[in-house]
């Protein structure tokens, strides 16, 4: 069967698919792009698919990336508007992907970097059946009030921030990490020194270790 979004699939060397990756890019990106995290990960994930698929609209700003959600008007209810369908698509995206590969929630990994950040934690929250983890880098809650009030699932939450971020500041780090503990979620944090917005190898090794005691390999 076809995905339903233009995705990069990393298959396992032996093609072995006992749990899955799902990467999902931050705003103006693509798959190629948060791709390269498999690089160094599919080496000690051996029976994990790792896919990456491109937003389901072109970026407003960027032409040659896409984007989860419009961020050109920066109103509130309107960006929670609009998150709200890309969940759609992306949940879509997650049942196609259980289906090709026969796996369930348990045996999946969702992470995202920034705009895909924002989107997993949402995901990973609302989700009928638990992931096996969610991994955010530079992320945040887009709205507390709303998220609060859907909360299905509480899966294992690791939250990655640069201490030198300026596009999505790290205080974000601290005020998601307090939300999620009030919702009585398992959440760990981790802030990197002299990081800005993007994801260093300290970041990548982090989460690589969250993931492998989350998801069974």
């Amino acid at each position: 069967m076809e995905l339903s979004l233009k995705t990069k699939i990393i298959l396992p060397e032996n093609n072995i698919i006992k749990n899955a990756v799902i990467l999902l890019h931050g705003y103006g990106g693509d798959g190629e792009d948060i791709s390269i995290l498999t690089l160094n990960w599919k080496r000690f994930l051996p029976n994990t698919i790792f896919l990456s698929p491109n937003g389901h609209e072109k970026c407003n700003i960027n032409p040659n990336g896409y984007q989860w959600f419009d961020l050109s008007n920066d109103d509130p209810d309107y960006i929670l508007g609009e998150s709200l369908k890309s969940e759609k698509v992306i949940n879509k995206f997650i049942d196609e992907v259980k289906k090709k590969y026969n796996l369930k929630n348990s045996q999946i990994c969702i992470a995202g970097f920034s705009q895909g950040c924002m989107m997993s934690i949402n995901i990973g929250l609302t989700a009928n059946e638990k992931f096996g983890c969610i991994v955010g880098f530079s992320g945040k809650i887009i709205d507390k009030d709303n998220l609060s009030k859907r909360i299905i699932s509480k899966p294992q939450i690791l939250l990655i921030h640069g201490a030198l971020d300026s596009i999505v500041p790290s205080n974000f780090l601290l005020d998601s990490k307090d939300f999620l503990i009030r919702q009585k979620v398992d959440v760990v944090t981790k802030l990197i020194n002299n990081c800005e917005h993007n994801i260093p190898v300290e970041a990548s090794s982090y989460a690589l270790e969250f993931i492998k005691k989350n998801i069974n390999n």
